[in-house]
C-alpha cells in the first residue's frame, strides 16, 4: 500500500483510511494544511458546529448563496449513498472527475508520511478545502468535534452554532456545558448562536468568548437567534428545519445579503425529515434530541418505526421518547461492528411494550418513519430500490 499510495484512485486510497478513532491527533491535519494552504486561495469560511441541524443549516445557506450567484462549496458528512454527497458545489454534488483531479494534486503536494497518517475525514476535509480555492464562500460542517475537528484547521470568518445537547460524550465531555465549550472554542471571529433547548449553552458562549480573547487575542462577537415568526417559511419544512433556517437568515443578515424567503423553497434536504413517498419519511438523526423533534412532527399520529442504532447512542432514551407515536417497530438489521446488540434492543422494546419485528414490509395504509443514522437510511433505500433523481 505504501509504495503505491500516490498512484491509486481516491476510492482505493480511502479504503485504507481510518474511519473512526479513539482519540484525535490534530497535529497531522494541521501540518498537512500548513503545506497545502500555499496552493489554495481560501474563500470566506463559514463554520457550522453543534449537535443537531448542521447539515440542513449548511445546505440552506449554501443553496441561498448559490441562488444569489455566489460561488460556494458546502462540505458535510457522512453521506447516504455516494461519497460525492459530502462536497456540494454550486448546486450539485461534486463530479467524480473533479474529485480525482483534486486527489491527484494533493497526492503530489503532501509528503508520504502525512498521507499515510491522515484519517478518512481529515483527508476528505482537505479535498473540500482544495476544491473551494478562489470561490466566494465555503460552508464547512464540523464532524463530531469542535476545537480539534479537522474542519477547524482553517480560520473561520463566521461560526454558526446549531442546537447543542448531549452526544459523543467520550470525545466532547459529560455535560452540556463541556460539550458546548468544546464546540464553540472552534470560533475565531463572529459567533451566531441558533435556537437552544438549554439556556446554559448561551451562558457558556460568553465564557468561551472570554477564554478565546484571553488565550489567543481573538475579538469574538456573539449574536443570539431566538425562535420567532418574522418570516413566513414554507410549511413543507419541519418545525426544527424552520429553526435552522432562522439561523441561516441571521447569517445572511450578517453577510449583508438581502433576504428572499422564496429562494429556499426548492432546496433539497436529503435525509432530513424527507418524504420520499406519501407514507414514508426518512431522517438521518440518531440521538435523543433528534427523536424529540421528530416526535413533535408526528404528534397525534401512530407510525411504524424502521430503526436501528449505533451502540454508543442512547437508544433506550430515543425509544422512550418515540414510544407515544410508535405503533410497531421494525428492526433493520445491519452488519456493522458499531451497531447496537440486537438482544439489547429487543429487551428495551419489550420493557417499553413496543411490538417488534424484523420483517420489512411497506403497506400503503401505514405511515413509516425510517430513523437511526445514515447507515439505517442507506440500507433502507437500497432495500426498496429508491433512486432519487
Amino acid at each position: 500500500m505504501q509504495e503505491n499510495l500516490k498512484n491509486c484512485t481516491l476510492e482505493k486510497f480511502l479504503e485504507h483510511k481510518t474511519l473512526y478513532y479513539d482519540k484525535i491527533d490534530f497535529s497531522i491535519v494541521k501540518n498537512s494544511w500548513e503545506i497545502l494552504k500555499n496552493h489554495i486561495k481560501l474563500p470566506f469560511v463559514i463554520h457550522i458546529v453543534g449537535t443537531n441541524g448542521k447539515g440542513s443549516t449548511g445546505r440552506f445557506l449554501a443553496h441561498y448563496l448559490y441562488k444569489k450567484e455566489y460561488k460556494v462549496l458546502h462540505y458535510s458528512s457522512p453521506h447516504i449513498s455516494k461519497f460525492n454527497e459530502r462536497i456540494w458545489i454550486n448546486g450539485s454534488d461534486v463530479s467524480d472527475n473533479n474529485l480525482e483531479e483534486a486527489h491527484k494534486k494533493i497526492q503530489n503536494i503532501l509528503p508520504l508520511e502525512l498521507l499515510q497518517k491522515l484519517t478518512y475525514f481529515e483527508y476528505t476535509t482537505l479535498i473540500a478545502l482544495f476544491l473551494s480555492s478562489n470561490f466566494d464562500y465555503i460552508v464547512l460542517e464540523a464532524g463530531l468535534g469542535g476545537e480539534f475537528d479537522a474542519t477547524n484547521v482553517v480560520e473561520n470568518n463566521l461560526s454558526l452554532i446549531t442546537t447543542i445537547d448531549l452526544d459523543h460524550q467520550s470525545f466532547l465531555g459529560n455535560s452540556v456545558e463541556e460539550i458546548a465549550r468544546t464546540k464553540m472554542r472552534a470560533c475565531n471571529n463572529h459567533m451566531i448562536v441558533g435556537y437552544q433547548i438549554h439556556n446554559k449553552v448561551k451562558l457558556e458562549a460568553f465564557k468561551v468568548k472570554e477564554q478565546l480573547e484571553q488565550e489567543f487575542g481573538y475579538l469574538i462577537d456573539i449574536t443570539f437567534v431566538e425562535e420567532f415568526e418574522k418570516y413566513t417559511i414554507n410549511d413543507k419544512f419541519a418545525k426544527y428545519l424552520k429553526r435552522n433556517l432562522h439561523l441561516v437568515i441571521e447569517a445572511l443578515k450578517y453577510l449583508k445579503i438581502d433576504i428572499d424567503i422564496k429562494l429556499f423553497d426548492d432546496v433539497t434536504l436529503q435525509g432530513r425529515c424527507q418524504k420520499i413517498a406519501p407514507n414514508i419519511t426518512i431522517d438521518v438523526g440518531h440521538n435523543p434530541l433528534a427523536a424529540q423533534v421528530l416526535k413533535s412532527e408526528f404528534e397525534h399520529k401512530k407510525i411504524i418505526l424502521i430503526y436501528n442504532s449505533y451502540e454508543d447512542k442512547d437508544y433506550k432514551e430515543v425509544l422512550r421518547i418515540l414510544k407515544p407515536i410508535i405503533k410497531e417497530l421494525i428492526i433493520l438489521e445491519i452488519e456493522d461492528k458499531r451497531i447496537a446488540n440486537k438482544n439489547n434492543l429487543l429487551n428495551i422494546c419489550k420493557d417499553y411494550n413496543i411490538m417488534t419485528t424484523f420483517n420489512l414490509e411497506i403497506k400503503e395504509n401505514e405511515e413509516y418513519l425510517v430513523f437511526g443514522s445514515f447507515l439505517v437510511i442507506e440500507k433502507f433505500l437500497k432495500l426498496i430500490g429508491f433512486n432519487e433523481k
